[in-house]
């Protein structure tokens, strides 16, 4: 069984060279993250090594139990909480004035990616905080802020979203969870499901912020306020009090991440209602959870290749162990270690380069996060703004898609052993599953993607993104090194693929909605292999001038090959994506629904 290891000199190299950290450090309030950032990446690998990565098999196997309504997570897991929490993890990105640290938002990349890595089911815990905490710092009251923001990031107590009904699942405009006003607060009363920690015995006390509807709102998204929901009363000087009118009814059983339990959560079964305090302006609720929503989508992003980097070093490892067949390119029939196979080699290059790319291209679009907070000039913080509601949707479905690509493949890399449990990396696989669907299926990401970012605003960000790519890869193809040349002419065919796509899309928005939606998950695939392509290339290209300037890391080389494997085996997949587009949008709803039944119905002749 493998040991999760950061891949520190990667993520320090995307950091400051593609990331630009040390511009991020110079923003206001961000300022001691210049001292601080590689030494969080040591102590936060060493966390993730030592804490909980050997939680992480204990809690696949285990699970958690539900009793009476109490939800026992596995063996470890209250004790790493603690540690965690001491550690002060909660509270890296939150203002120091609420016990955080203030440190910028694109050290999370990394930091979510380790948490994930060595263990998603514990990891998720600890997530959802950050987002309450968000949410209720950017559109709470000071009261609510001062009241309930400490406690949740030093661990004491921890967050959860509810948003899910059993008739609700992304179509959020189904709600029907009440808040009926009652003096200075409200009393909730519904039901919701997969709910991520909703039970739990890791704190004493568990913040849940419910979407509910009043009983004068309008029908729709624009009826749905946020109200803060306390599994624990509170008084004003922040001393629990007693329970609230809120349960676990059950807990489900998964696929996978079985150390995470799933709550379905009971409001007000006990009687007139459970306690709740109104987030923000009435009617607001969906505008507000979706800035957990946007937090948690990038995690999720994360989560997809953090589980899919896990297996790569597990298939790694297992590559270089197990010795199969002679080699086809000798005449010694001695066996060898299957890494010297080609198609071996292929799939472990296919899961460095992937990997590799969605990486630079997340922690890419966190620091364009902190610039769009921080940076003095309203017009850059606009534009970068604007980037980053492109590339969440994109970070969210293709980091994760191809994270469960990529488990495949590393499990394809053990042959027969890796579909049983005893190696292990049968768990990734089934871990990773669930990030192409919570937080919002591919689906939706790409309908976001095509209605939301690319149609509303007549596709404006998208084609001033696509011009920086160009002009970009136009200076790799003229590069003095003939590899970023290669990958630079490589890059500027898949920008050109993607702009004409793009425009397609947009010209038939205008007459047939369902085809421009019906291949919206390929043309965001599309987005994520080409950004994710420029960033391997601006990687490449930054690594030949390391090594033309006599820098012998060999790093640098690797770099370079990979991105070469990158823009030949993956960048050149646009070509296919533009076919599935523009030539088979037209051929998704064409088949009538009862159809679909007829190779299932027998013809009887007379």
């Amino acid at each position: 069984m493998s040991t999760y290891q950061a891949p520190l000199r990667d993520m320090q190299f995307v950091l400051k060279e593609l990331a630009g950290i040390d511009e991020v450090a110079k923003l206001p309030g961000y300022e001691d993250a210049a001292d601080v950032w590689e030494s969080i990446l040591d102590e936060a690998g060493a966390f993730a090594t030592g804490v909980l990565d050997p939680l992480n098999r204990v809690a696949d196997k285990e699970g958690c139990t539900f009793v009476d309504g109490k939800v026992t997570t596995p063996k470890g897991f209250k004790e790493a909480y603690k540690k965690f929490a001491d550690a002060g993890w909660i509270g890296l990105p939150v203002p120091a004035e609420y016990g955080g640290q203030g440190l910028p938002q694109l050290l999370l990349g990394p930091t979510l990616e380790m948490w994930n890595a060595s263990n998603i089911g514990f990891a998720n815990g600890p997530l959802l905080n950050q987002g309450a905490i968000e949410a209720i710092e950017l559109v709470g009251s000071d009261e609510q802020k001062n009241k309930w923001i400490p406690n949740l990031v030093s661990g004491k107590w921890t967050g959860t979203m509810n948003l899910t009904e059993p008739q609700a699942g992304s179509d959020l405009a189904q709600v029907r969870t009440k808040a009926v006003p009652s003096g200075d607060h409200y009393l909730i009363t519904g039901e919701k499901i997969f709910i991520t920690f909703g039970e739990h015995d890791m704190a004493e006390n568990i913040v849940h912020l419910v979407l509910a509807r009043l009983p004068d709102a309008p029908e729709g998204v624009k009826g749905i306020s946020l109200f803060i929901v306390p599994k624990m009363l509170v008084d004003d000087n922040g001393k629990i009090t007693e329970a609230n009118d809120v349960i676990c009814a059950g807990i489900e059983h998964k696929l996978g991440i079985n150390g995470n339990p799933t709550c379905t959560m009971k409001f007000g079964e006990k009687g007139k209602g459970a306690v709740g305090y109104l987030v923000g302006e009435a009617n607001r609720g969906l505008e507000y959870m979706f800035i957990m929503m946007n937090a948690a989508r990038f995690s999720v992003g994360v989560q997809g290749y953090a589980v899919a980097d896990r297996a790569y070093q597990h298939s790694l490892e297992y590559a270089k162990e197990r010795v199969q067949m002679s080699d086809a390119a000798t005449r010694d029939k001695t066996p060898v270690r299957i890494i010297q196979h080609p198609d071996v080699r292929r799939m472990l290059m296919w899961q460095k380069a992937n990997l590799e790319a969605m990486r630079a291209l997340s922690y890419y679009t966190a620091a364009s996060l902190d610039l769009s907070h921080k940076h003095p000039d309203e017009k850059v913080r606009k534009a970068h703004k604007a980037f980053v509601e492109l590339m969440i949707p994109v970070v969210k479905g293709w980091c994760t898609e191809n994270g469960v690509e990529l488990c495949s493949t590393a499990l394809q890399i053990f042959g027969g052993m890796g579909y049983v449990e005893e190696t292990g990396i049968a768990q990734q696989y089934r871990d990773v599953r669930i990030t192409t669907i919570y937080e919002g299926t591919t689906g939706i990401q790409a309908l976001d993607l095509v209605g939301r970012k690319l149609i509303r605003d007549m596709g404006a960000t998208a084609t001033t993104v696509i011009k920086d790519m160009e002009k970009f890869a136009k200076e790799a193809a003229a590069h003095e090194n003939a590899d970023v040349i290669a990958i630079g002419e490589a890059l500027l065919k898949s920008i050109a693929t993607l702009a004409e796509v793009s425009q397609w899309i947009g010209m038939n928005a205008m007459g047939d909605l369902r085809k421009a939606f019906a291949c919206s998950v390929p043309y965001l695939k599309l987005w994520g292999i080409t950004a994710g392509g420029w960033q391997m290339a601006r990687a490449a290209k930054i690594a030949a001038e390391k090594i033309a300037s006599g820098d012998a890391d060999p790093f640098y080389a690797a770099k370079i090959t990979t991105a070469k494997f990158y823009a030949s085996h993956v960048l050149t997949q646009g070509a296919w994506y533009k076919r599935q587009i523009i030539d088979g949008s037209g051929d998704v709803m064409t088949l009538p629904e009862e159809a679909f039944e007829l190779d299932r119905k027998m013809t009887v002749t007379a």
